[in-house]
């Protein structure tokens, strides 16, 4: 009864701010079930939110630092059913209740005691120490998203699994946009939070490098071209709708899987009489972001002089390995590229914020990216020799290939889906994939028609 008497006190104090519970103040990241301020409901704020739900590039260090801003989170074991997105400020709504809960009865704060706030101050750290450590986590985990990208490509291609074809709509990349958005669910909704509190460049290079890395738009979207350079347009349609709805479901498999996993993880902590999870690990220090820049420094340093050796050493085999190398070589900068466009989403078109549900940062890298790549594909065509055929492929792979994404995109439908205006995620995969698709005709296939090439 206490903690109900708490739990009115607050809904009447933080204006239609409500605590489903005492014990879920502990931790922002563990307990989201508040209903919003009114000017939070408004439809403005909500389309800034569905359109900040999969990235907002370097803003994301800046809502760490500065926590005055209301920032989106999706936050998977608090959102709806479909893991909707709820905009919250970083720490100020619910500090400021347990803060005001504390004042009235400290026994009533069962997991928030002066030692957890203390150990959740953030030591303010230089914002070059920041970004350099962002940077590197983004460029170290896309190398890796391309290595896992191409792996998956072998393993479920015709020499192998045989389960993915050139010529088919169950084209090369669908297993890792599938793989890459089920993981997105886990460390880009669930547990991102979580992830945050440790490093938040941690989790925008999972997030963002890696997973982003790992799934492509660009070259979902070549293998639809060359579909329809050879007339198959039945198999195009099937590619783009089968593609979606796979990669729309693999989102919600993750997210349901990781909230069972964290249901599981909370109850073991009951068990154990453990209130909370310790961030011993948490890099909030100088000292501590020194050593992660420099540990990354070396894996990067020894990811690249790999890369550039094998490419040296193999280069003139032109065999697809050759392209890899290159394509590691390559990939960071398409992260970085694509992560500086993500400040765009959320923020709409002109002073006004027009179209602010729509994720421009997201659209204009995913739609940059599959019109170079459709270029490039000219090119290979209209040069055809093995030199320009090596670099080219590598760049695809590797630049392009890291600068579109699926597992952003696909947050960003779901987020839309769950709002309330869910027609948003199907104009907004209907204008990627159209505009897209569009230009890559005039660029790639027009060309390839009339020049007749093989």
């Amino acid at each position: 009864m206490d903690c109900e008497n708490k739990d009115s006190e607050l809904r009447k104090v933080g204006s239609s701010r409500t605590s489903s519970a005492c014990s879920s103040l502990r931790r922002r990241s563990l307990s989201l079930s508040l209903s919003l301020p009114k000017h939070l409901n408004d439809d403005d704020d909500e389309s800034e939110s569905v359109s900040e739900a999969g990235d907002i590039g370097d803003r994301e260090l800046h809502s760490s630092r500065y926590s005055g801003s209301f920032r989106l989170r999706l936050i998977g074991e608090n959102a709806p059913e479909h893991g909707v997105v709820v905009p919250i400020s970083e720490d100020s709504m619910l500090e400021s209740n347990a803060n005001s809960l504390w004042s009235r009865d400290p026994n009533a704060m069962s997991g928030v005691t002066p030692e957890h706030k203390k150990n959740d101050e953030k030591i303010e750290v230089p914002w070059i120490l920041e970004y350099a450590s962002c940077l590197l986590f983004l460029a170290v985990l896309g190398i890796l998203g391309v290595l896992l990208r191409y792996g998956l490509q072998k393993l479920f291609g015709p020499g192998i699994v045989g389960a993915t074809y050139d010529h088919s709509y169950m084209y090369p990349d669908l297993p890792s946009n599938m793989v890459g958005s089920f993981l997105m669910g886990w460390f880009g909704v669930v547990f991102k939070e979580d992830i945050s509190r440790i490093s938040s460049q941690l989790a925008i290079g999972l997030s963002t490098g890696f997973l982003g890395s790992l799934t492509t738009f660009s070259g979902w979207n070549q293998k639809m071209l060359e579909l329809s350079v050879g007339g198959q347009w039945v198999f195009v349609v099937l590619g783009y709708l089968i593609g979606l709805f796979l990669v729309a479901y693999s989102i919600i498999f993750g997210i349901e899987t990781a909230k069972g996993a964290n249901w599981l993880y909370k109850r073991a902590s009951m068990n154990s009489s453990n209130l909370g999870t310790d961030y011993h690990w948490r890099a909030d220090s100088c000292k501590r972001h020194l050593i992660v820049i420099l540990v990354l420094l070396v894996i990067l340093a020894s990811l690249w002089g790999m890369s550039i050796g094998l490419e040296v050493n193999e280069f003139s085999s032109g065999s697809t390995k050759v392209q890899l190398w290159l394509g590691c070589i390559v990939g960071p900068f398409g992260v970085w590229i694509r992560w500086f466009l993500a400040r765009l989403n959320g923020r709409g078109l002109g002073k006004s914020g027009l179209l602010k549900w729509v994720p421009f940062g997201t659209l204009i890298a995913n739609v940059s990216a599959a019109s170079i790549m459709a270029a490039l594909a000219t090119l290979k065509k209209a040069v055809n020799t093995q030199t320009c055929d090596t670099v080219a492929s590598g760049i695809q792979l590797g630049l392009l290939g890291c600068l579109s994404t699926v597992s952003t995109f696909i947050a960003e439908f779901h987020a839309m889906r769950g709002s309330k205006y869910p027609w948003r995620a199907y104009v907004y995969a209907l204008c990627t994939i159209l505009i897209s698709f569009v230009l890559g005709t005039l660029i790639y296939s027009v060309p390839v028609w009339v020049e007749n090439f093989s």
